[in-house]
């Protein structure tokens, strides 16, 4: 059985419209550029023939990955979300007791996760050892760089 991604309504629409796009614009161009190189004569010996055909496999792999992650997909109802406890959607406010800084993360999925975005995966250590977490409660997280200890400073939305 498949794995349920939870997507928010931004990241949903994300990937909506990249599937649209590879659909409406690359899937054609890809076709356009195999008859160009096939126009060219012998295809034993073509290699923009060879290129344009890997290219469109790999945009129609990239196609089909899209399909099933969003058939897969529930989009989660953030009216739904509790500010008691951490869970997927949370906006976490933790001090880093190793070097005594804060941070601020939002559990994410898999799939919407950008770091520089303050967007944590929920399959990362970090946000593994958060959730169901409240406020206040002092979690330690094994990473590769050691063990880091994290107080949960706040928890919203």
């Amino acid at each position: 059985m498949a794995q349920i991604n939870y997507l928010t309504a931004e990241g949903y629409k994300k990937l909506k419209d990249e599937l649209d796009h590879m659909r409406s614009v690359e899937r054609p161009a890809a076709a356009a550029a195999i008859a160009e190189a096939r126009d060219k004569g012998d295809l034993s010996e073509n290699a923009e023939y060879d290129a344009a055909r890997e290219a469109q496999g790999l945009l129609e792999m990239r196609i089909a990955q899209l399909e099933a992650t969003l058939n897969n997909s529930r989009v989660i109802d953030e009216s739904k979300i509790q500010k008691d406890k951490v869970q997927i959607l949370s906006k976490v406010t933790l001090l880093n007791h190793n070097n005594k800084r804060e941070v601020t993360y939002t559990i994410v999925s898999e799939n919407e996760a950008n770091l520089r975005e303050g967007k944590l995966a929920i399959g990362t250590p970090i946000a593994k050892a958060l959730l169901g977490k409240k406020k206040g409660d002092v979690v330690e997280v094994t990473v590769p760089a050691g063990v880091i200890k994290f107080e949960i400073l706040d928890i919203s939305i």
